[in-house]
């Protein structure tokens, strides 16, 4: 959008500073940084936390290039000298972008998937434009939401979400009495049919319960806590499912860091919501975890991760944060509506600080992080 306006590109960069390397093509450079949060461009006179530094002597309409030798044709190219309309397009070009990404991946995602997909359920939540289906929220149900790696129930090739049908060829009626059944048997070979509950298919295994599991886990390895399946059945909702998808998860995402929230402030404490942020560090471990997976599986949780930091990203990305895409389309929203633009000194200012507290804030979680996996 920018090279469209004319505005001169001097980097394009994936992830933040400190610039790893980069390619010089042109009169732009493409690099890869250290931080691998999101992506920059930056354009010429964009302002001082922008990479062109640029203040106006006198009137606003003097652009002055600070330390920079510059002819008259690359300061009509600045991002700076561009109408107020153009300058908001190209702000909110990359969050767009994001978001259209998000959707492509999310119907590349449903499509191998079978328009259906699992998402854990904290609260009675309801998605709009899918068929859901919730399971161990109101009742105990005989439905497993999660495999522990390298367990018994993983050794014999469980895949949640499942739903439990007999043990020993007997149907089971009751959660507990299977948990009690299992308990009294370990060490010895259990026979289980399940049902998957995604693809539909039985599937009957010889399992030996562990003896001595480790802590926090059960004998088969195996959890239930709620989970919500939903289901894309209607042509219609297959049609709108890779947009209908990533606004139900950012709605609910909202909707769960509001009850974290709520129970920070009750116990007064963060701790609630700092567990529930995740960093870079976080992100790389996480992606570690799917690569163990087995590849369908792996596909499809790296597919629904790529998206949702897509998705992600736009909203974070276009809040009225100095820095961030946002701040700079709500400097130019000022400059619309009273027909002033406001002292590009002071908005290089605000954005630097905004910078600096955001680099602050990745550097505490990511310290976090790294502090969970040497607890871990």
């Amino acid at each position: 959008m920018a090279k469209k306006f004319g505005i001169k590109v001097e980097e394009f960069g994936f992830g933040l500073p400190p610039r790893i390397f980069g390619i010089k093509k042109g009169e732009t450079i493409y690099s890869i940084n250290w931080l691998p949060v999101g992506g920059f461009v930056k354009l010429f006179g964009e302002d001082e936390a922008g990479g062109g530094k640029v203040y106006t002597g006198g009137k606003s309409a003097d652009i002055v290039m600070v330390n920079e030798k510059v002819d008259k044709k690359d300061k009509d190219r600045a991002f700076f000298a561009r109408p107020a309309w153009q300058r908001a397009l190209v702000v909110v070009a990359g969050v767009i972008m994001n978001t259209l990404l998000a959707f492509v991946i999310y119907y590349i995602f449903l499509g191998i998937s079978n328009f259906t997909t699992t998402e854990p359920l904290i609260g009675n939540y309801h998605f709009f434009g899918v068929q859901q289906t919730n399971y161990n929220l109101d009742h105990p149900d005989l439905v497993v939401s999660s495999v522990e790696d390298k367990s018994p129930a993983a050794n014999a090739t469980m895949h949640a979400p499942l739903k439990l049908l007999s043990l020993n060829h007997q149907p089971m009626t009751t959660r507990d009495n299977f948990i009690n059944y299992i308990n009294k048997h370990k060490g010895q070979p259990v026979t289980l049919t399940w049902e998957e509950l995604e693809t539909h298919k039985q599937v009957t295994a010889t399992i030996i319960p562990r003896v001595h599991p480790p802590k926090d886990s059960g004998a088969l390895g195996i959890a239930f806590f709620p989970i919500t399946v939903l289901t894309y059945a209607t042509p219609e909702q297959k049609i709108l499912s890779g947009i209908t998808l990533p606004i139900n998860l950012t709605l609910y995402n909202f909707d769960v860091i509001g009850q974290l929230v709520h129970i920070s402030v009750q116990k007064h404490t963060f701790a609630p919501v700092s567990e529930g942020v995740g960093g870079p560090v976080a992100i790389y471990g996480l992606v570690g975890d799917i690569l163990q997976l087995p590849t369908r599986e792996a596909v499809l949780q790296l597919l629904n991760l790529a998206g949702l930091l897509s998705i992600s990203l736009a909203i974070f990305n276009i809040l009225p944060i100095p820095a961030l895409d946002g701040g700079r389309f709500f400097f130019i929203l000022i400059e619309l509506i009273f027909h002033k633009k406001i002292n590009p000194r002071y908005e290089g200012y605000a954005h630097a600080v905004g910078m600096a507290v955001l680099l602050a804030l990745i550097l505490l979680i990511t310290l976090k992080d790294i502090g969970q996996l040497f607890i871990k």
